[in-house]
């Protein structure tokens, strides 16, 4: 007699799958308001940048100012994320979710209001204060309520739904960037301001504000905390003095960022430009299709959307892919197979895609490149963030959970503010004299070599699989 298959969502009840359903809108939107970022970026800076209004920005001014913008919302993710973090295991996980939630979502809709580029970077940096601030109460979240082994399923799936924000800005980018083609927003003024494309993106990020009144509603804080508090562990929580002085936790910490390092350095600093190289990429080819410049540039932007939606279908089948992989084989075997297959896989894509700008169909083409390279690359690069969203929670006691899955995740994000810098230092001053799109190449296989760093940290990680939260 063959042993009946475990089926996870057989353990969970109504109110489990409420709490799931809340974390996991918290976080898609929250990856909403990162996409709308990264695929209103070039679009912003080309106006917040120009000396004269209507034109856009130089080139050269743009691609030294755009990595800065990621790299002052990455500062300010980070900051979120340590100050919230404490916060979420001081006064509960729901109450600290449902303050980032709004706060991230209403200073998304401030940026669609900036006139230069400084306070673009002030509201993406008090915007990004939120989004850091919701994984990881979203993740002690989840992990507290939901059954043990059911646990880690659960919080893939969590990880994985984020894709979902990510394509929801893709087609958000494809249809603002349709009507701003037809002159839909030449006539459009909101407070004062002319509206373009790229701001629309911003106001429509506001929406996940509405979450806040469902997580007011009915979402309770988890009985693990409840019982930590009553047993008088919450005077020590949310303290990063108890985080270090536990060599313990100490370690877990330091090896947790120094994964999330990795990850999030190869997403953000190499992963997401991917969208930058396409749109020169597509702008290049739509031109010598004999376009004009605003149409070829209007052809572009949908098909950088595509590649933001294919990259992201590719991240949620990787994230799934992830959270399978790791229940079998554990955490630090599916951390190794998943930082390899990053490393090479991200090399490949940007120094192949649309290679020679063999743009035919006589030869390879960049549009045959882009239907299979840039799911691969989804599929690799957020494959990890499924293991962060597993691990982290498993690393810390109760009382901890929330301070350290924000340390590892959001320190690692903190010193990864570097990537975007060092990608457009190396397209800039090292391998500048090659041209815009091939320096764009050699910077992002150079700094493929992060991807080191977290496997050299995996000898040093505890294995949690199957294994009930410390305590």
């Amino acid at each position: 007699m063959q042993p009946t298959r475990y089926r996870w969502t057989s353990e969970l009840t109504r109110y489990h799958w409420f709490v799931l359903i809340v974390a996991a809108l918290g976080w898609m939107f929250d990856c909403l308001d990162q996409q709308i970022f990264n695929l209103a970026r070039q679009p912003a800076m080309d106006e917040l940048l120009a000396t004269t209004p209507g034109e856009k920005a130089d080139p050269k001014l743009v691609a030294q100012y755009a990595p800065y913008a990621n790299a002052i919302f990455l500062m300010g993710w980070a900051t979120g994320g340590l100050f919230f973090g404490v916060i979420g295991d001081r006064y509960g996980r729901a109450k600290t979710m449902l303050w980032t939630i709004l706060l991230y979502s209403l200073c998304t809709g401030l940026s669609a209001f900036s006139t230069t580029f400084w306070d673009f970077a002030l509201y993406r940096f008090v915007t990004g204060l939120g989004v850091g601030g919701e994984f990881a109460v979203g993740v002690a979240l989840v992990a507290e309520v939901m059954p043990d082994r059911a646990r880690p399923h659960a919080l893939g799936l969590l990880q994985a739904l984020s894709a979902v924000g990510n394509i929801t800005a893709a087609f958000i980018e494809m249809g603002t960037s349709r009507l701003e083609g037809a002159g839909f927003f030449t006539d459009l003024v909101i407070a004062g301001q002319q509206m373009s494309g790229w701001r629309i993106m911003f106001i429509v990020g506001t929406l996940p504000a509405l979450l806040a009144v469902l997580i007011r509603w009915r979402l309770k804080e988890p009985e693990k905390w409840q019982a930590s508090v009553k047993s008088g562990d919450v005077k020590r929580a949310g303290s990063y003095r108890e985080l270090f002085g536990d060599p313990r936790w100490r370690k877990n910490a330091l090896v947790g960022m120094l994964l999330a390092f990795a990850g999030v350095v190869g997403l953000w600093g190499i992963g997401f430009f991917s969208v930058d190289l396409m749109g020169r990429l597509f702008t290049a080819h739509f031109r010598e299709t004999g376009l004009a410049e605003a149409a070829a540039k209007s052809e572009a932007r949908t098909w950088v959307a595509i590649v933001s939606i294919l990259q992201n279908v590719g991240g949620f089948l990787g994230i799934w892919a992830y959270s399978r992989y790791t229940h079998h084989v554990g955490r630090k075997k599916a951390f190794a197979i998943s930082f390899l297959a990053a490393m090479s896989v991200t090399a490949l894509v940007f120094a192949n895609i649309g290679a020679e700008r063999q743009f035919t169909i006589a030869g390879k083409t960049l549009f045959a490149d882009v239907l299979w390279m840039i799911p691969l690359l989804g599929f690799c690069q957020l494959a990890l963030f499924g293991g962060y969203a597993i691990y982290f929670p498993e690393l810390f006691p109760t009382r901890l959970r929330s301070t350290g899955t924000s340390f590892c995740y959001n320190v690692g994000r903190f010193v990864a503010a570097i990537g975007p810098v060092a990608l457009s230092s190396l397209r800039t001053d090292v391998y500048g004299h090659f041209g815009e799109i091939e320096s764009f190449r050699y910077s992002a296989v150079t700094m493929c070599a992060v991807f080191l760093i977290g496997l050299a940290a995996l000898p040093f990680a505890p294995e949690t699989h199957n294994k009930p939260l410390p305590e």
